[in-house]
C-alpha cells in the first residue's frame, strides 16, 4: 500500500489500523532543538480522542501517545521521531454481523475492489482512528511554528447537519463538546444530535479553521502552490467532501470589485482570499473550510450487496460518531499545521537570504 506519507521536507509516515494493537507515525526533517515531550502534544490529541461526550463514538481509548525517538534531553535531534499510541478499547466482534456486506458510500467496496481482501473491523486500514496519528504530528508541527513564527491555528465547527452556527468568539469552541463558536445554541445542537441518534441516523457537518501569523512568501505559484496542498491535506481526512479557501464557493456569485483584497499603506481591507495570492501566503490570516459527509455506519437499513455481489440489507450496530465533523476540528488543525511547517521548511531551504524590497502590509 503506498500514500502513507505526506510532506516533503517535513515527512509524516502513519501506520496501523482501527482495531489492531496500536497506530503511529514517523516523524522525519523536524529541525533539532525544539523542547519536546509527550505533555506537547496529549492536549491535542485529547480534543480529538473518542468518547468526549455522548453523541461521539464511545469507544474508550485513552489516545496515550508515546515518543519512541528523535527526542533526547528533552529536545529533538533531528532524526525520525516516532510516535506511538496503543489501542486499547477494541470490539472487533460489533463487525461480525457486516463483515460480509459493503456499507453503501463507505470505503468497504472501494477497498475490497482495490485490494481483493479488507479488515471490517471498524473499517482497518480506513478507519477515522489513523486520523489520531495526524494529530499527534501535528502537534509536533503547530508547537515548532508557534514558537519559531509565532503562527496560531485554531479552528470551530461553523455547521452541523441544518444548524449553521455564526462565529461569535474563539473563547466559546472550547467550552463545549461540539467545538461551537456561539453558546447559545449549545443547547439546540445537543438537542438535534440527541434525536438524531435515536433515529439511528447521521448528519455531516462544516468546520472552519484559521491560522494567524502566517509569514508572507509561503508557497509556490504552479503545481506546490499553498491553497493547493492545504486543499490536497485537508481532502485527505476521512469523510471530508470539499474543501475551501477564503470565501470558497461563494466566489462563484461575486464580481471582481467585491472578490478583491484591496491594499492600502494601513494594510489589507478584506481577506477573500482566504491569506493567498497566487498560490503564495500574503501574510494576512489562513482561512480554510471543510464539508464533511455524514457517516455511513448507521441502524437505518439500506441495500447493498455482499462480497459475492448478491443483493443484501445492511444496518450499521456498534459504537459510531452519529457526526463525524464533532471531532474534525483538531485534525483540520493538525493538517493545516503540516501544511504550512512543510512549505516553511521549504521557503528556508531556497528563499531564506530574501529581503523584499516592499514593506510587509498588516493583516
Amino acid at each position: 500500500m503506498s500514500g502513507n506519507t505526506f510532506g516533503r521536507l517535513f515527512c509524516v509516515t502513519s501506520f496501523g489500523e482501527s482495531h489492531g494493537p496500536a497506530i503511529g507515525c514517523v516523524v522525519d526533517g523536524c529541525p533539532p532543538g525544539l523542547v519536546l515531550s509527550e505533555a506537547d502534544i496529549q492536549p491535542d490529541l485529547d480534543r480529538r480522542k473518542p468518547g468526549t461526550s455522548r453523541h461521539v463514538t464511545q469507544r474508550r481509548e485513552a489516545d496515550a501517545v508515546k515518543i519512541l525517538s528523535g527526542v533526547y534531553q528533552g529536545a529533538t535531534t533531528g532524526t525520525p521521531i516516532a510516535l506511538l499510541i496503543e489501542n486499547t478499547d477494541q470490539r472487533s466482534y460489533d463487525y461480525d454481523k457486516i463483515k460480509d456486506v459493503f456499507r453503501p458510500n463507505h470505503a468497504d467496496y472501494a477497498y475490497m475492489q482495490k485490494y481483493g481482501r479488507r479488515d471490517p473491523r471498524g473499517g482497518g486500514r480506513s478507519s477515522a482512528r489513523e486520523t489520531a496519528v495526524r494529530v499527534a504530528a501535528g502537534a509536533v508541527a503547530r508547537k515548532y511554528l508557534r514558537q519559531k513564527l509565532g503562527v496560531a491555528i485554531r479552528g470551530y465547527c461553523a455547521q452541523v447537519g441544518p444548524l449553521v452556527l455564526e462565529f461569535k468568539g474563539w473563547e466559546a469552541v472550547e467550552q463545549n463538546p461540539f467545538f461551537c463558536p456561539d453558546p447559545a445554541r449549545v443547547d439546540e445542537l445537543d438537542a438535534y444530535l440527541t434525536q438524531l441518534r435515536r433515529d439511528g441516523d447521521s448528519c455531516g457537518a462544516r468546520v472552519v479553521v484559521e491560522a494567524s501569523g502566517v509569514p508572507p512568501g509561503l508557497g509556490e505559484p504552479v503545481f506546490d502552490r499553498l491553497d493547493a496542498e492545504l486543499a490536497y491535506a485537508l481532502m485527505s481526512i476521512n469523510a471530508v467532501k470539499a474543501v475551501e479557501i477564503g470565501d470558497g464557493v461563494a466566489v462563484a456569485g461575486q464580481r471582481g470589485s467585491q472578490a478583491r483584497d484591496e491594499m492600502t499603506p494601513a494594510g489589507f481591507l478584506a481577506n477573500h482570499g482566504g491569506g493567498t495570492a497566487g498560490g503564495i501566503a500574503t501574510g494576512q490570516d489562513l482561512r480554510c473550510a471543510i464539508s464533511l459527509k455524514p457517516t455511513s455506519s448507521i441502524t437505518v437499513s439500506g441495500r447493498t450487496i455482499d462480497v459475492e455481489g448478491h443483493a443484501a440489507d445492511v444496518r450499521t450496530t456498534g459504537r459510531h460518531d452519529p457526526c463525524v465533523g464533532l471531532r474534525a476540528t483538531p485534525i483540520a488543525e493538525a493538517m493545516v499545521a503540516l501544511v504550512l511547517m512543510d512549505h516553511y521548511l521549504r521557503h528556508r531551504a531556497q528563499n531564506a537570504d530574501v529581503v523584499p524590497p516592499t514593506p510587509r502590509l498588516p493583516g
